[in-house]
């Protein structure tokens, strides 16, 4: 809360925000159209085959065994203590003994297999179409609810306005995460699974819930502040969750931080997905959700 009770003046740096977020969004998005997500087999269909070996492989014998059997290998991601992920075109199972039998003797060691997965080119088509229709129902159901739930703001006010804002906002954070790990999987070989779309799930919810925080104050003050302009409104709220919404996220960032750090190779891609969105849906609910709100009212009439 600002020192007198006088509220922080958000808005009169709302296009600063808006530039911000260009910053980032136009890179991923560059990377979106040019080189696309990098889709593991959970969408694509293949095999994934996690291997223990005795002592350091190098990758090129991998690729060398594989040809040597007519498979064709898509990937292999080194991860701790002698551990790699392969990912093949569709193998049966037959193919993957053939194949750990050859590495076998080409290594002079024997190597563990700790996983083996086939998924069907059909069964990572219906996976992308449901993760496509979740976003889109998801952001059709807030919108919904929050015209519904803010139905009795005070006129001439529209509480669709506050229902899209939202959404936009939304967006925003999808569109971040996504553009950079679009850039992580052209540079690092990232590889995005059905991990990566609860992570972008939970991000679009708390990204909601944080923005509706702010909304919900913006409608409490409208009839207590009725000689203040709309933006005035917005700041004054803003300045009031302020400390609210930084303590929230702070929690869980220093907790996702944590999980990167400590935690396991499997889970690490879709921690960081979750701590880049957490931190996206903080900055947006305040720098992006409100000032969005307040230009689309100013367009409609004077503030």
């Amino acid at each position: 809360m600002a020192e007198n009770n006088q509220p922080i003046a958000f808005m009169r740096l709302k296009w600063v925000y808006f530039a911000i977020s260009l910053l980032v969004i136009v890179p991923g998005t560059f990377s979106l159209i040019r080189w696309g997500l990098r889709l593991s087999i959970d969408f694509t269909g293949g095999s994934l085959m996690e291997i223990h070996a005795p002592v350091a492989v190098d990758q090129t014998k991998f690729t060398a065994v594989a040809a040597s059997q007519k498979l064709e290998l898509s990937s292999v991601q080194t991860s701790n203590n002698n551990t790699y992920l392969l990912r093949f075109k569709p193998l049966t199972q037959q193919q993957s003994t053939a194949y750990t039998t050859a590495l076998d003797q080409a290594l002079g060691a024997k190597v563990a297999v700790d996983r083996f997965e086939s998924v069907g080119p059909t069964i990572g088509a219906e996976l992308t179409r449901k993760a496509l229709l979740a976003l889109v129902v998801a952001s059709l159901c807030i919108i919904l609810y929050i015209a519904w739930s803010f139905r009795r703001i005070p006129r001439p006010y529209s509480s669709w306005k506050f229902g899209v804002s939202a959404v936009i906002a939304l967006l925003h954070d999808a569109l971040v995460v996504t553009g950079l790990f679009s850039i992580f999987g052209h540079f690092y070989g990232v590889e995005v699974d059905t991990l990566f779309v609860t992570a972008l799930l939970t991000v679009i919810g708390f990204s909601v819930h944080d923005t509706i925080v702010v909304f919900d104050r913006v409608r409490e003050n409208l009839p207590k502040l009725p000689r203040a302009t709309f933006s005035q409104v917005v700041d004054f709220s803003l300045t009031e969750t302020l400390n609210r919404s930084l303590n929230t996220s702070l929690t869980v960032l220093l907790t996702l931080t944590a999980l990167i750090l400590f935690g396991g190779d499997t889970i690490r891609w879709f921690v960081i997905a979750l701590l880049i969105g957490i931190f996206s849906g903080t900055y947006s609910s305040i720098f992006n959700a409100s000032p969005i709100l307040v230009l689309w009212e100013q367009k409609s009439r004077d503030v």
